[in-house]
């Protein structure tokens, strides 16, 4: 690692940040319609999205144990690994057993991939140049990832829109070129990603399984002991819930409204594409939203805010509604992001930041397998619209968690609990 300079650690982490998110954009606009083209109904789907949400809840903190026992290399590889047979499968499922299957593998492959890049430049930086920052390089990294979300988003729904290739449906090619993308991230990481690598073995990584359950441990006993932080890993789990609205819902909806499934793919290409773009401009207004309101109540108006999006895409009519509040809603998501992140690093210090982080970012996966489950259940008994209301309820009522934060703020008194706590916020 010593013998990377700053810049080129930096170089590195963004094109590896850059080439790990382009898959993920290529499969944004198909993953929905393709299950249901491949026959499944929208409860089989939500089925299928648990497989991802608890697998990721059961190994995300054993697996950073993992990744510091064994280096953060080998995770990765083997995450790309994994993610590589997940598409390869998804392009060839035509059954809930192998898309069930399909998102477990996916699950796992989160589990490991959630957050041994960051880690490795943070440590390769400060390798490189103990006086170095590394907060600028993890700024470019969001502006990276989003770029690479939108750009293959766009470059998806233009697949979608030259058709079927052969026999190969036109929402298949996306996910086959995605299959390529994940094969030439998973070749850069072997290239480019060093890493001196502990001189530990079988002895270090059963240690780190062992204390895994004392992690976790700790991890829970800080949420008891801060009712601010408590409420505010809180609002993953509503947060989750509601997300499958945006990330689920909106296409089975959008392709309701044009009555046209692959002409709704090719659309969601460019539209998602602008919604990353949205997300940026609404982070952007970070600075003047804690100027105006404050951490606390700004993060609160826009639980609420978000709420009243997604019941425009539930409601409005026709394509361009719904898609101006689709682009409304990753807008606010953009803005309130940061302003979540700011109340919970106020409550973080100690040696437990990593573990309250990953506990941060665990909560959201049992809210988004109960939505997956619960969302579908209500669009297929009733319809997509009232599923979407009911998850724009759910994203609204999380605001009041935010009041403990704001009481706190208040007081501002040294003495107040928040300084024990360690706390994260990884959306």
């Amino acid at each position: 690692m010593s013998a990377l300079t700053v810049r080129q650690v930096r170089r590195r982490y963004l094109t590896l940040h850059g080439l790990r998110w382009l898959p993920t954009g290529l499969m944004i606009p198909v993953m929905v319609l393709l299950m249901q083209e491949r026959g499944l109904s929208l409860p089989q789907m939500g089925l299928a999205f648990t497989a991802q949400g608890l697998l990721v809840l059961a190994l995300e903190l054993p697996t950073g144990g993992l990744a510091d026992a064994l280096g953060r290399r080998p995770l990765l590889i083997a995450a790309g690994l994994l993610n590589l047979v997940s598409l390869s499968l998804f392009a060839v499922a035509d059954s809930f057993w192998l898309f069930f299957l399909v998102y477990a593998v996916q699950g796992i492959y989160r589990a490991l991939d959630s957050g041994p890049l960051e880690s490795w430049y943070v440590d390769a930086t400060l390798a490189a140049d103990p006086q170095a920052g590394y907060e600028k390089g993890l700024g470019y990294g969001g502006t990276v990832s989003g770029a690479a979300i939108g750009a293959g988003a766009l470059l998806s729904g233009g697949l979608i829109a030259l058709g079927p290739v052969g026999p190969v449906s036109a929402l298949t090619v996306p996910v086959l070129v995605a299959v390529v993308a994940q094969a030439a991230a998973l070749v850069a990481l072997v290239v480019l990603l060093v890493e001196e690598r502990p001189a530990t073995g079988f002895v270090a990584v059963r240690a780190s399984v062992v204390q895994a359950p004392r992690m976790i441990g700790q991890a829970v006993g800080l949420l008891r002991r801060s009712r601010v932080l408590l409420a505010l890993v809180a609002v993953e789990l509503f947060w989750g819930f509601g997300m499958i609205t945006f990330e689920s819902l909106l296409p089975v909806r959008l392709a309701e409204v044009l009555g046209d499934p692959e002409r709704a793919a090719a659309l969601l290409g460019p539209a998602s594409s602008a919604a990353w773009l949205a997300s940026a401009a609404g982070a952007a207004l970070t600075p003047l939203l804690l100027r105006w309101f404050g951490a606390a109540p700004g993060a609160a108006l826009l639980r609420i805010a978000q709420g009243v999006t997604v019941v425009g895409m539930g409601l409005l009519a026709g394509p361009v509604g719904v898609l101006v509040a689709y682009l409304a809603c990753y807008a606010v998501h953009g803005a309130s992001n940061p302003l979540h992140s700011a109340l919970l690093h106020r409550q973080v210090d100690g040696p437990y930041r990593t573990s309250v982080l990953s506990l941060n970012s665990m909560v959201a996966q049992p809210g988004a397998s109960l939505g997956g489950v619960v969302l579908t259940a209500i669009a297929a008994a009733t319809s997509i619209s009232t599923a979407m209301v009911v998850g724009a309820i759910v994203l609204a009522v999380a605001a009041p968690l935010y009041l403990p934060a704001w009481l706190a703020d208040r007081r501002a008194a040294p003495a107040v609990e928040p300084a024990t706590v360690p706390v994260p916020a990884d959306r």
